[in-house]
């Protein structure tokens, strides 16, 4: 996939940056060549002699460098790639590529390339959720501006949350997906997976043995096929796919303001366990035991996601997928809950404990359109999936 590719990797200053020296290795594993940019910043962190070490390349540093200059080099080295990462990309210079400024040769190669960007941002976690870099982020995804990450966990300054930078393996995924050409390259699906929590304490919560597997598989399927894939998922127990845009939610009002959030899209699969109710009002403290019994719980119904964006009048995508796990009467409910929520397809599947379905890693579905209904063979959930995205394809580009 990467089989000489050319990529241009401009390294910002941020403790991220010693993952760049590993991105840079990896990428060549894959055939591409790298050349590399450090930043000033970037070589508070790592030295310009082991990123040409290992990218077998001249490090390129000044914006007036008089030999580059002399042939216009930032120019050619902004438009000669197949592709311009940006790894640790910082809050600054996010916001340098937002405001259009070109004060550096990082900036000013950004601001000239007509080759497309993908940018890894890293920063603290205060930094990342600013207003400021919120707004600048908008700018730049309006501009065509790629993202991969961040991603949420302990960060080097003690805090904890969204901003550090995706893993190598990740943005080689991420890196490979723009080069993927398929049925699907151009095309913007929105998949739903996981269970949902509801809360009922800090502490409790309502949730379904929802594994997130089959979601999982669907969004690494139509990724393969060349679709930019938004993946919005509950807290499920497997990993999600490399290649895609992970918006990771927890709770049904969580999911339903990402979906939105993630339109417009050509399509859209529903295949999150999403709770049909929640606690009307959750405590904020732990519920603890009384003399007086059991605590009282009212429930309130969540939204309906799916039939919500099946009637959208506006922005609804071309092609409404829903998944129905049901435990009897299969074919009748899934059929009824097509024709209820108003979506094109219900991939239905029967979960009941004796099929072992719900957590482990076949399936057996019927995909119900309003042709008819078609029963697939028990399989793994990566063909279901795989099968799935080709028939997606095929009803996009028809």
């Amino acid at each position: 996939m990467l089989a000489g590719k050319h990529i241009l990797l401009i390294i910002g200053g941020g403790i991220a940056a010693y993952k760049a020296l590993e991105l840079i290795r990896r990428l060549q594993e894959k055939g591409a060549s790298v050349a590399p940019v450090l930043t000033r910043a970037g070589e508070e962190f790592v030295t310009p002699l082991s990123v040409s070490a290992l990218a077998g390349a001249p490090v390129h540093r000044d914006l007036f460098d008089l030999t580059s200059e002399a042939e216009m080099g930032h120019i050619q080295l902004s438009r000669s790639a197949d592709l311009v990462v940006v790894a640790p990309a910082t809050a600054d210079l996010m916001a340098k590529m937002a405001q259009g400024l070109a004060n550096d040769l990082a900036s000013t190669l950004l601001l000239a390339t007509d080759t497309p960007v993908l940018v890894a941002p890293a920063m603290n976690v205060r930094m990342w959720k600013h207003p400021a870099t919120q707004r600048n982020i908008e700018v730049l995804k309006g501009d065509g501006i790629y993202f991969v990450g961040p991603n949420e966990g302990g960060m080097a300054c003690g805090e904890f949350g969204p901003g550090r930078m995706a893993e190598p393996e990740e943005i080689v995924a991420a890196i490979a997906a723009q080069f993927r050409q398929g049925p699907l390259s151009g095309k913007r699906i929105v998949v739903t997976s996981g269970p949902t929590h509801e809360p009922i304490d800090p502490v409790r919560y309502i949730a379904n043995r929802s594994s997130g597997a089959q979601g999982t598989a669907v969004a690494r399927a139509l990724s393969e096929l060349g679709a930019e894939v938004v993946f919005i998922t509950g807290p499920a127990t497997v990993r999600p796919p490399k290649g895609v845009d992970v918006v990771p939610v927890e709770s049904a009002l969580e999911m339903q303001a990402a979906v939105e959030a993630a339109l417009p899209a050509d399509a859209a699969v529903f295949a999150a366990a999403v709770a049909d109710w929640r606690v009307a009002s959750a405590s904020d403290r732990k519920l603890k035991k009384s003399k007086d019994g059991l605590p009282t719980l009212e429930f309130a119904e969540n939204p309906d996601i799916l039939k919500t964006v099946s009637h959208m009048p506006q922005g609804r995508p071309g092609l409404v997928v829903g998944f129905a796990a049901e435990t009897n009467d299969v074919l009748d409910n899934a059929t009824a809950k097509r024709l209820r929520k108003g979506c094109d397809w219900i991939v239905a599947n029967d979960v009941s404990p004796a099929t072992g379905i719900m957590g482990g890693s076949e399936n057996a579905v019927t995909l119900i359109s309003e042709d008819g209904a078609e029963d697939w063979p028990r399989m793994g959930k990566d063909e279901v999936a795989r099968k799935l995205a080709r028939r997606i394809a095929s009803a996009l580009t028809d």
